[in-house]
């Protein structure tokens, strides 16, 4: 039987590249909810449950942050969409540079303005930033990916495992080691953002400038 070509994965897919961006994923989220009273960046799923408990408690006053996460996250979408509509497929790594100077850029500027503007401000902007990421790379090896929410993620790994286990599928054992790769750099990332955000304050941000910076460099 002729073997089946092998589709060539594409530019910013890699796993070193999925890598940092879920790294930077996990800076994101952890300093909003840190720094920005109890919000996430991209997890959406988390800020509507977040806003749901506290209309339920009746504490009204402290559901603004997540909404404004919920709009600018919108936002952030519609943004990219656009220029994905000025650079199409064909120009794709043009793209994806303009999508993560973007991020960068919202990033450096949230380190300048932190504790100087209202949170509110600055959750949106995180959210915008987080948005950018999640439109724009979404495959990792020719397959599905987000950067943000490790659920998915968590699923594969478990379905690879069993497949190898029960099967003996060398492919899942390979997926399988991506998706702890994946996993694990998100952590780090969290990890990093709650270690040094009580030496940095505001600008911890920053780490995840650096991180998005190193992909663009290093990591097509």
């Amino acid at each position: 039987m002729d073997k089946q070509p092998v589709e060539p994965i594409g530019p910013y897919e890699r796993l070193l590249s999925g890598s940092l961006l879920v790294m930077a994923a996990g800076v994101l989220d952890s300093y909003t909810y840190l720094q920005d009273g109890g919000v996430f960046a991209g997890l959406q799923t988390g800020n509507l449950i977040l806003t749901g408990l506290r209309i339920g408690r009746g504490d009204y006053a402290s559901i603004g942050q997540a909404l404004v996460s919920l709009v600018m996250f919108a936002v952030g979408v519609a943004i990219i969409r656009v220029i994905q509509y000025h650079y199409p497929s064909e120009r794709a790594v043009t793209r994806k540079r303009v999508t993560l100077a973007f991020e960068i850029l919202i990033l450096v500027v949230v380190s300048l303005i932190a504790g100087r503007v209202s949170i509110l401000v600055t959750t949106g902007l995180l959210a915008l930033a987080a948005a950018s990421q999640l439109q724009e790379f979404r495959r990792m090896k020719n397959a599905p990916f987000t950067p943000l929410m490790m659920t998915g993620n968590v699923r594969t790994l478990s379905e690879s495992v069993l497949d190898f286990v029960a099967q003996g599928d060398m492919k899942a054992l390979k997926k399988a080691g991506d998706i702890v790769t994946i996993i694990g750099s998100f952590f780090i990332g969290a990890l990093l953002n709650g270690y040094l955000i009580q030496f940095f304050h505001g600008q911890t941000i920053l780490i995840a400038a650096v991180i998005l910076l190193a992909t663009i460099l290093f990591a097509k």
